[in-house]
């Protein structure tokens, strides 16, 4: 079978943003079918990541809209719903289209408008996708995460300042992200001082409300040689699910989704978490960032936060995580932030991440939907 293949990209500047979702949207299918050199008569399926724009700002049908915004009928088109990890629900579904010989050109456009809610209004939507008898008693995603953090904390004596030093280490990141939301670094003092949101958890250990976009073009490896000699291609996907209610896990330190979800990427792409150079996580809070470093095997557990506080994952580190910035630099405009994360890696393997630049031939993405109740995890290596 042929490998799947990434010919193009695009990522639009992330932030407050004025436009709506379908100019979002076409924002980023334009650019990535410029960046591919792909007509848009050329796509045969599209698919479109995105969490709410009917709960945001009342439209639906953003698929079908998008195919003729792009001039891209009469492409089969279908939106990608699976929470915050509906990017990397995307590329699953675009990498099956292919990979399974429906299509010999596919293209991702995930995106999200957010920031024209309030931060009341937003987070309400987003905890939507807990339990109903969780959300009854008004548990949030930003609970969840101060009362895994408080637990994460106290099971394995990491200190407080090691959350704080994951927000600066991205914050650095993302000065060089031209795309990124917020391009200032800080200082730890500055996170440890900062508003207490979910004890331990402060303002700075969460991302921002975020408009924004990204799209990827996918092909077959042979197709994809016709159009360019940079490309990458996805030699491992995994997608996975852990319990809804989350106080039924076993650990919640542990992301069951995460687990499982890698152990295929790892087995589809013959290789082991040693062998990745490069990766991006879904640090909606600064503490996934252990939880998933530990889950994905590149730390033992409970080891993450050493390997953080000893610059492991800085950008010249060993294995350098969230060179974009991460979500917490970088922004979390739902839909688009899983496209965004294989954006990154994809940059990366080709060479064309700019002042963020790794030497790295392989790379990995994980995109976590809720409270890690739905995972992707997707592999990949340069040409």
């Amino acid at each position: 079978m042929d490998r799947v293949a990434i010919i193009g990209a695009s990522m639009t500047q992330f932030g407050q943003r004025d436009a709506w979702i379908r100019e979002l949207l076409a924002e980023a299918g334009q650019a990535a079918l410029a960046d591919a050199d792909v007509s848009p008569d050329e796509i045969e399926h599209l698919y479109v990541s995105n969490m709410a724009s009917g709960e945001f700002e009342g439209q639906t049908g953003v698929p079908n809209a998008l195919a003729h915004d792009l001039a891209a009928m009469p492409a089969y088109t279908a939106r990608i719903d699976q929470t915050s990890s509906s990017g990397g629900a995307g590329v699953y579904a675009a990498w099956q289209s292919v990979a399974s010989g429906a299509s010999d050109m596919t293209m991702l456009v995930g995106g999200e408008k957010m920031t024209h809610r309030s931060t009341a209004e937003s987070t309400d939507v987003i905890a939507s996708l807990t339990h109903p008898v969780e959300y009854k008693h008004g548990v949030t995603l930003p609970s969840f995460a101060g009362l895994t953090a408080r637990l994460y904390l106290d099971t394995y004596d990491a200190p407080r300042e090691s959350l704080g030093k994951v927000a600066v280490k991205n914050h650095k990141n993302g000065v060089d992200n031209p795309h990124a939301q917020f391009r200032k670094e800080v200082d730890l003092d500055t996170v440890l001082d900062s508003p207490v949101v979910a004890d331990p958890l402060r303002l700075y250990d969460f991302c921002p409300i975020t408009d924004g976009s990204a799209a990827l073009v996918f092909c077959p490896e042979s197709v994809a040689r016709e159009y360019t000699d940079d490309y990458a291609v996805i030699s491992g996907i995994g997608g996975a699910t852990d319990t809804h209610v989350v106080h039924e896990r076993a650990d919640p330190t542990t992301m069951g989704g995460v687990v499982n979800s890698s152990e295929i990427a790892y087995e589809m792409a013959d290789l082991e978490p040693d062998d990745i150079e490069v990766a991006e996580l879904h640090d909606m809070f600064t503490i996934l960032e252990f939880l998933q470093s530990e889950d994905l095997g590149f730390f033992e557990k409970g080891e993450g936060w050493k390997a953080v506080d000893e610059g492991v994952t800085d950008r010249d580190g060993d294995l350098p995580i969230n060179t974009s910035g991460g979500l917490k630099s970088k922004g979390h405009p739902l839909g688009a932030s899983g496209v965004a994360q294989v954006y990154e890696i994809y940059k990366q393997l080709i060479g064309d991440a700019g002042k963020r630049q790794v030497d790295a031939d392989v790379g990995l993405a994980c995109n976590v939907g809720g409270f890690g109740n739905c995972v992707t995890t997707t592999i990949m290596e340069s040409r």
